[in-house]
């Protein structure tokens, strides 16, 4: 008799032909980057994608791919226009990789994305998941995904009572995942899953009834729902405090380069007057903030801005922006540049900057918005 293997006692066709039958009846089919096998437009909807909510990805996707219609014109751009274009989507990080991703695409592949999953995950940006995506909906090529949508349905539906981001029980969710492909049909069942997550399975308040996996759901037998899939031990977020100097002269205000890794990499932002200090350091005052800016010009005036709370994914920053007026401007350093205030919206900066220069910009605009925390 043939000794089963853990393959094959993962296995289940019964598991992929629901999600199938699902999502070919109840699932999305409309949203902008389905129904093409064009890689660049799965590519870039797939990075977007990553820890960004589809309703918060559409209108940037739309005018990404405005601007940047295929890979050759993202690879030709320069990373500043990108940078700018990205501006408010968050992580960063992706859109410096998207950017060399595409250069890498047109350098090796002659601007045609590979069908081949491993060689996708050798590409700037591109994990495991995020290549068997691209190459299932571009290729049809049969590889899993295990993203967050999916990470909590496999915990639901199989009982999976340890914590997913735990690389043990995550390699053990790639086994799985990969015992359960279907052998056709791969483009419906990657995006069946993907949908069950996202519409369905949702952290909060699941639709159970709905769900074409409840039969076999353990979480739903055992009044689970609510516990899985187990969340990430907590660890106290550390908070910080920065003072941003709003230089102004002449309707333009002064921006910084940021470097390229790090918080903001790559964005210009304001300069700052000290660095991210821990909480307990005492807030620089007026007198410090002049001397800081004084490397900028003569300073003529000073005034505290309404502050305000950016909330990073390892920390929380408490912002004292000042504005400071200057009667005659010194010579910029080559990480600097002078901004036009009125266009403030075309400039490669972080949302909480781009906000805060936009108020400026624009009086009124956010008077509406609920107070920010003041420090």
């Amino acid at each position: 008799m043939k000794r089963l293997t853990e393959f094959d006692q993962l296995a289940d066709p019964t598991f992929s032909t629901a999600v199938i039958d699902w999502q070919r009846s109840h699932g999305r089919h409309t949203l902008p980057w389905q129904n093409t096998t064009d890689g660049y437009r799965i590519w870039l909807s797939e990075i977007m994608l990553q820890q960004t909510q589809v309703a918060a990805v559409l209108g940037y996707y739309a005018r990404f791919l405005e601007r940047f219609p295929s890979v050759q014109a993202l690879a030709e751009a320069p990373l500043d226009d990108v940078m700018a274009h990205w501006s408010g989507l968050g992580y960063y990080t992706r859109a410096r990789n998207l950017h060399a991703c595409a250069r890498r695409v047109v350098l090796e592949y002659g601007g045609v994305f590979p069908g081949d999953p491993a060689l996708l995950a050798e590409l700037p940006g591109i994990g495991r998941s995020t290549a068997a995506a691209i190459a299932a909906f571009s290729s049809g090529a049969r590889a899993a995904i295990m993203d967050g949508n999916v990470k909590r349905v496999f915990a639901r539906v199989f009982g999976i009572d340890q914590y997913p981001g735990e690389k043990r029980v995550e390699d053990a969710l790639w086994r799985r995942a990969d015992a359960l492909l279907p052998e056709e049909g791969i483009e419906a069942y990657t995006q069946g899953l993907m949908d069950l997550g996202a519409t369905l399975c949702t952290r909060s308040r699941p639709d159970c009834p709905r769900c074409p996996l409840r039969a076999r759901c353990v979480a739903h037998a055992t009044d689970r729902t609510a516990q899985l899939p187990i969340r990430k031990p907590k660890k106290t977020s550390p908070e910080k405090r920065a003072a941003l100097l709003v230089v102004l002269d002449r309707g333009q205000v002064l921006l910084e380069q940021r470097p390229g890794s790090g918080i903001w990499g790559g964005l210009m932002s304001l300069p700052e007057a000290d660095g991210h200090l821990g909480i307990e350091v005492q807030a620089m005052q007026s007198s410090g903030v002049a001397a800081a800016a004084a490397q900028f010009g003569a300073v003529e005036d000073i005034q505290a801005l309404r502050p305000l709370v950016h909330v990073f994914t390892h920390y929380k920053l408490h912002i004292a922006p000042w504005q400071v007026t200057l009667s005659a401007r010194a010579g910029a350093s080559a990480r600097h540049v002078w901004w036009d205030l009125e266009r403030i919206d075309a400039a490669p900066l972080p949302a909480p900057v781009k906000k805060l220069l936009l108020a400026l910009a624009r009086p009124g605009l956010f008077d509406d918005l609920p107070a920010t925390p003041t420090l």
